[in-house]
């Protein structure tokens, strides 16, 4: 299972350690260039306020922020290739 497969299951689940496990995934594409260290920052920002959203137990926000989450997704995998 590649990085991305990876993320997007942990978008699904959520969690405690969801920022954790993605900071941790990505820490070996992040360096590639400064578009795509921006990108990996801004998906990391719409995770952690999917976290937040989850630990509030907002549950009516948090399709939107997987939603959101998952469009930043697109755009750092479209980068780092």
């Amino acid at each position: 299972m590649d990085c991305f497969s990876k993320l997007e299951q942990l978008i699904d689940a959520g969690g405690a350690n969801l920022v954790a496990e993605a900071r941790a995934l990505l820490g070996q594409i992040k360096g590639k260039s400064h578009e795509l260290a921006q990108a990996v920052d801004e998906f990391l920002l719409d995770l952690m306020t999917l976290e937040f959203l989850i630990e509030a137990e907002r549950e009516a926000f948090h399709s939107s922020a997987r939603r959101l989450a998952r469009m930043r997704l697109t755009r750092v995998r479209l980068l780092s290739t």
